[in-house]
């Protein structure tokens, strides 16, 4: 029996024609060649309209970027008294949001209750809530007459809306479910063994919490607190209808840039370069938890 006739018999026994490796990494298959890693071009021209699409207008806002006046554009007071409030405000947000998210991602994540469900998407609802609408939300529940602001007033003179304060609640407001969903899952990936052993050791739930959980999650929680802190740096709408654009007391950076787009665009180019080097940072800074290479 020839070489071509045993090759025809496994074909047959194997239920269609076999593949042959060809020079340079292919298989061959009748009379095509399948290569490894190979990409169809109709799959690769939308692929690369679609990186286009993403790049150029950050590659447009680094190219038209006033890099002669950038020093004199950065160091304006302006400039760096919205800075300074941008930073101010986005620390306090994800301080807040670390005191209370995290011992809400353990309920949501160790605990069985009823409505979990409903919780958890309640929980995330502010991520696919247009930012106005949480802006208008928080008014009606926090402003001078809304369901709790009213009784804040009346009971401690606190009036949070277009305050400092306010731009804090409305950040928190967008930015914690960033932490939540983060810390959330880290704490599904641990193993909860660890955290029963303490128990049977004599550790207080909140003891095996505090001493063995939070250990484990801490890189969760670091993750989680970053995207939360680029989130409330970034956040607009929330901003602009909860705490309004006073220079110096609710204008962040995003704010700065939406006004300074009217009347100085080059100072808005200015500071959009600021928060895209705060993006590019935090993307470093993530890098090996969220874009490893497989």
């Amino acid at each position: 029996m020839t070489s071509r006739t045993t090759a025809r018999a496994a074909d047959t026994l194997e239920g269609g024609p076999r593949r042959r490796r060809v020079r340079g990494g292919g298989f061959r298959r009748g009379g095509g060649t399948l290569r490894a890693g190979g990409v169809p071009l109709p799959l690769l021209i939308p692929a690369l309209l679609g990186l286009a699409f993403l790049l150029v207008p950050l590659v447009a806002l680094l190219v038209r970027a006033p890099w002669h006046t950038l020093p004199e554009q950065l160091t304006s007071a302006e400039v760096w008294q919205a800075l300074r409030l941008s930073l101010v405000c986005a620390t306090a947000a994800t301080a807040v949001s670390l005191v209370i998210g995290v011992p809400l991602a353990w309920l949501l994540a160790r605990t069985d209750f009823p409505g979990r469900g409903l919780v958890r998407a309640l929980v995330t609802l502010p991520l696919v809530l247009p930012p106005v609408v949480g802006g208008v939300a928080l008014l009606l529940a926090l402003g001078r007459n809304g369901v709790v602001g009213q009784w804040l007033d009346f009971w401690f003179g606190v009036t949070l809306p277009f305050t400092t304060a306010g731009v804090v609640v409305a950040e928190t407001f967008v930015a914690m479910p960033f932490l939540v969903i983060s810390v959330e899952g880290t704490l599904r990936a641990a193993d909860p063994r660890y955290e029963e052993a303490a128990a049977t050791l004599g550790a207080s739930r909140f003891t095996a919490f505090r001493r063995v959980t939070l250990p484990l999650i801490a890189p969760g929680i670091a993750a989680g607190a970053v995207l939360a802190w680029a989130r409330a740096l970034g956040e607009f709408g929330a901003t602009i209808t909860f705490a309004g654009n006073f220079p110096g007391r609710t204008q962040t950076m995003p704010l700065a840039v939406y006004l300074a787009l009217q009347s100085d665009p080059e100072a808005a180019i200015a500071l959009s370069l600021v928060l895209l080097a705060v993006s590019i940072a935090v993307l470093a800074g993530l890098r090996d938890r969220w874009m490893t290479a497989s």
